[in-house]
């Protein structure tokens, strides 16, 4: 990338990240450049994983969310699994590279901000997004309206006390009064939101729950070990990264399967690892884990009823 280039995305981040809000055109002139230059820096600046707001159809800015996330070098975010493949990747450069403690030291930075929404380009999530996020800078109440169940797929309204985003923004934690119990809502689920003028009433109760190697949340800690051959453990790397931690090789191997792997975790519900083994259940064996087993042999007997071959 050229230098002039650089000092004009440079100096747009600044104005974009200030106090007043610019116009395309604005920022146009200011840059001594184009509007269409000016969508395509904030394209740019969208997959480079910083949060664009926008305001209207003409007006954009880059924001960060909740205190203390003022320093241009939050407005990155990793997830979880991303921040681990960024890190394998520092890892693996030679161990006398300059450069490497000062990215790992960097990455270590950006790794701890979780406060950094992506940009959404449907209009409804995004005024969703903005609305929740305003309640809780405010810390308001809100009212999720039109939230389409995903077992019914009926439509209900919830007063709750939202108070978190998940990683990567798809899912908010919520404290619901009615059943007075924290929750996670799908974003893309809820319908439109209103926000109250009444301030948070049960912040003590707030909660959100650890989330497993698997996507799934929970209280629960499920110990469990399971032994694969080399297709499920690559798809297992693949689909969810940070399980590649708590995999080791297997001294045992398979004269039909090839080398073997162990891979020992705990979960946080049955369902997300229970659909990982049901998918490869012929490469994959339970060695631990009676709730696990338990599990898959109810779900199998619900798939024999329902495919099973008829008595002719």
């Amino acid at each position: 990338m050229d230098q002039p280039k650089i000092k004009r995305l440079l100096k747009l981040i600044a104005l974009m990240s200030g106090a007043r809000v610019y116009s395309i055109d604005e920022l146009a002139l200011r840059l001594n450049t184009s509007p269409r230059t000016i969508y395509r820096y904030i394209d740019t600046f969208k997959e480079a994983g910083f949060a664009v707001e926008r305001i209207d159809d003409y007006k954009y800015r880059l924001v960060s969310v909740g205190q203390g996330a003022s320093d241009i070098s939050n407005l990155v975010f990793f997830s979880d699994e991303e921040a681990y493949i960024v890190n394998r990747l520092i890892d693996s450069l030679d161990s006398g590279n300059s450069l490497k403690a000062g990215l790992k030291q960097k990455l270590a930075a950006i790794y701890d901000s979780t406060s950094i929404t992506q940009h959404i380009d449907n209009k409804n999530t995004a005024r969703i997004v903005e609305n929740l996020m305003e309640a809780i800078r405010a810390k308001r109440k809100v009212r999720i309206l039109d939230y389409v169940s995903s077992y019914s797929g009926k439509t209900r309204s919830y007063l709750v006390e939202p108070f978190k985003f998940t990683s990567n923004f798809s899912d908010l934690w919520a404290y619901d009064l009615e059943e007075g119990k924290n929750k996670r809502f799908k974003l893309f689920r809820i319908g439109c939101v209103e926000v109250s003028e009444e301030s948070w009433s049960c912040a003590y109760a707030h909660h959100d729950e650890p989330m497993d190697d698997f996507h799934c949340h929970g209280e629960e800690e499920l110990h469990v070990v399971l032994k694969m051959n080399n297709t499920a453990r690559n798809i297992m790397v693949e689909e969810y990264p940070l399980t590649e931690s708590r995999i080791r090789s297997c001294e045992e191997k398979s004269s039909r399967q090839g080398q073997m792997w162990i891979y020992e975790g705990v979960c946080r519900s049955l369902w997300g690892i229970g659909r990982f083994v049901l998918g490869l259940q012929d490469s994959i064996e339970v060695l631990e884990g009676e709730e696990l087993k338990e599990h898959l042999r109810k779900s199998a007997k619900q798939i024999v009823k329902r495919y099973g071959r008829k008595a002719s």
